[in-house]
């Protein structure tokens, strides 16, 4: 059942030290506007629920209708097996210590300020430091699975 979908997919990165990961996330939310928060839903199971947890930092990337491969690849790879960023251009951030893509349509880094959990997964709160909007244009979806659509531009 897809009732809630399409959701626009984000790419989220995370470093502790000196271990760098992206992960693919379709659940996440403003959480406040005052002062800006945003939450984050991430499997207890997932290899940057452990970075996040531990750094209390983490990068929202908001990617492209063009960048199916690079959320499928991000999301269907665990970063305790490969190094993804072999394969995906970074930057670093410039408010906290973490990676962030290169070719995202806008960012917001995010210092973590609460964390709680909801069944098998976490939501992560986290105070916006710094972010930019680079480019307009379609954002990715996720209808289901690896098919996606995208917005109006």
């Amino acid at each position: 059942m897809n009732i809630p979908y399409p959701r626009q997919v984000i790419l989220v990165s995370s470093r502790y030290k000196g271990k760098d990961n992206v992960m693919t996330l379709s659940w996440h939310s403003p959480a406040s506007f005052n002062p800006e928060l945003y939450a984050i839903f991430v499997g207890k199971e997932r290899y940057s629920y452990e970075l996040i947890k531990k750094s209390k930092c983490f990068c929202i990337n908001f990617i492209s209708k063009d960048d199916g491969d690079i959320a499928v690849l991000a999301g269907r790879n665990s970063g305790k097996n490969i190094d993804k960023f072999e394969k995906i251009e970074k930057e670093e951030c410039e408010k906290i210590d973490c990676p962030r893509l290169k070719k995202a349509q806008a960012y917001m880094e995010c210092q973590l300020i609460d964390e709680f959990e909801t069944g098998d997964h976490a939501v992560f709160v986290g105070k916006v430091v710094h972010k930019k909007e680079i480019k307009r244009g379609g954002r990715l979806f996720q209808i289901e699975g690896n098919t996606f659509t995208t917005t109006v531009e």
